[in-house]
């Protein structure tokens, strides 16, 4: 699935390179299935540094556009917010439209990662915080 869509198309990622991005420890996997359908999924990193790191949100093509993404991000910021008051995805700079939702969801680019995956592109780095690590306990409502 990913790699027929953006931004992993357009970074010409072969289909080992993607499932790369399911391995490794401290990952969590979450599917959307809609009926019996793979409409998408979300990978957070739970544990690190960026601990609440969402490093790969997709939605398949054929549900695009009907909230499902909105959905899986606000899913995504409510299992981060049990264990980190920061919340941290990367969005490719060509992917005009998921930095979009992203703003309007609330989080704020904080930086640029030249060269980051593939020579020649950028990646956004974009952090939503509610406040910092240090005496962080739990968000309220969690």
């Amino acid at each position: 699935m990913m790699v027929r869509s953006d931004p992993w198309l357009t970074l010409g990622m072969s289909l080992e390179q993607c499932l790369k991005a399911f391995e490794g420890e401290f990952k969590e996997i979450h599917i959307l299935e809609i009926g019996k359908e793979l409409a998408g999924f979300v990978i957070l990193q739970t544990q690190g540094t960026f601990k609440g790191y969402i490093q790969t949100i997709y939605i398949d093509k054929s549900f695009r556009g009907q909230g499902y993404g909105k959905m899986l991000l606000q899913y995504s910021e409510q299992s981060i917010l049990k264990y980190s008051p920061n919340i941290f995805i990367c969005v490719s700079s060509f992917n005009t439209g998921a930095s979009k939702l992203y703003e309007e969801f609330g989080f704020k680019k904080v930086g640029e990662l030249t060269d980051f995956l593939k020579k020649g592109y950028s990646e956004w780095l974009f952090r939503k915080t509610y406040g910092p690590i240090i005496g962080y306990d739990v968000h309220p409502g969690n």
